[in-house]
């Protein structure tokens, strides 16, 4: 039989081996988890930017969301729809606050926008949307929207729109301070509709506004500020319609290919 001596280093030898062992199951675990850890890092990153590229696509003006973006302008080498003439424009103006109310919300509004392609004459509600049509009377009488170009235009199944309301033509301007949706319960964006534009956040209606030139399928979350109740109108918006766009947003949305300008827009009661 082997000595003590003997049976102590035998069983200091299998402690070793014992050791070593546990040591390298332990560093096969840590490898195994932090290869699984980087495959879910890898995998939540793959899902948030999915998420965040949706979203991204659908905040910038898609056909289903007719939201204040910042398109690609229409180019000046481009004839103006109806072979219209350029009209004069003055430098875009801001306002540091919404002007005080001063329309009579039980009256009759309507706005008549002058274009190339023929007049359009929207019936406002007044009472409905009180804040808007206040804010379209005072940015109207002020020139504000006079010679300014509709820079957005959207042809699809689901959305048929025309954008106007920024001087700047960008898609980006705003007269300087924000509204909150009004008229908003029920809302439906059937053809001759005139709503206002909107960022995905709340009360962030400002100048721009869209015309509808098909029934469109949109969330109630835009401003419905009138109706154009005549064919007259409704065909000079077919007019302007019929310019096309570019598809620089997307595809069925971007640029019209021919210049629109609201050459005169004025805001009239009675």
């Amino acid at each position: 039989m082997p000595s003590s001596r003997r049976q102590r280093e035998l069983a200091r030898q299998r402690a070793q081996r014992q050791a070593v062992r546990r040591a390298e199951k332990h560093k096969r675990r840590q490898r195994t988890i932090a290869i699984v850890a980087g495959l879910s890092v890898l995998v939540i990153a793959g899902v948030a930017a999915l998420i965040i590229g949706l979203n991204s696509s659908s905040n910038k003006a898609g056909p289903a969301t007719p939201v204040t973006t910042t398109p690609t302008p229409t180019p000046t080498t481009r004839p103006v729809a109806c072979n219209g003439p350029v009209p004069p424009s003055s430098a875009p103006k801001t306002y540091p606050s919404p002007p005080p109310m001063t329309i009579n919300t039980n009256a009759n509004y309507s706005m008549t926008m002058n274009t190339s392609c023929g007049t359009i004459v929207v019936a406002l509600e007044a009472k409905q949307a009180p804040q808007t049509v206040n804010s379209l009377n005072f940015l109207a009488g002020q020139g504000y929207y006079n010679g300014t170009p509709c820079h957005r235009l959207v042809q699809s199944e689901s959305l048929t729109v025309l954008q106007c309301g920024d001087p700047t033509g960008t898609g980006s301007g705003t007269p300087g301070y924000t509204l909150p949706e009004e008229n908003l319960t029920g809302a439906k964006y059937t053809r001759g509709t005139m709503a206002m534009a909107k960022s995905s956040a709340p009360h962030s209606t400002g100048s721009q506004f869209f015309l509808v030139d098909k029934d469109s399928t949109l969330p109630p979350q835009y401003t419905v500020v009138g109706h154009i109740n005549s064919p007259a109108g409704l065909a000079v918006l077919d007019k302007l319609m019929a310019a096309g766009q570019d598809n620089s947003n997307q595809t069925g949305d971007g640029a019209p290919l021919k210049r629109i300008y609201l050459n005169t827009v004025t805001v009239t009661q009675g």
